[in-house]
């Protein structure tokens, strides 16, 4: 889980939130425009999609098992 955020967030690992990589991320599933993420929109996003940001990050580990 660790891993695939610090891939994730190279370069940006101060600012995820101005990560273009995570901006289209949140984008595609939250229907917010990439130029539009801000600190406010991403920490809200994260908040309010916890759940599915960790049901989605331990798939992210098994798959990343699964291929080693």
């Amino acid at each position: 889980m660790i891993r695939f955020l610090w891939r994730a967030t190279r370069g940006y690992r101060l600012t995820p939130w101005r990560s273009p990589y995570l901006q289209w991320r949140v984008e595609t599933y939250a229907g917010v425009p990439q130029h539009l993420v801000t600190f406010a929109v991403f920490w809200k996003f994260v908040w309010n999609e916890r759940r599915s940001l960790v049901r989605y990050l331990n798939w992210v580990e098994q798959m990343s098992g699964a291929a080693r």
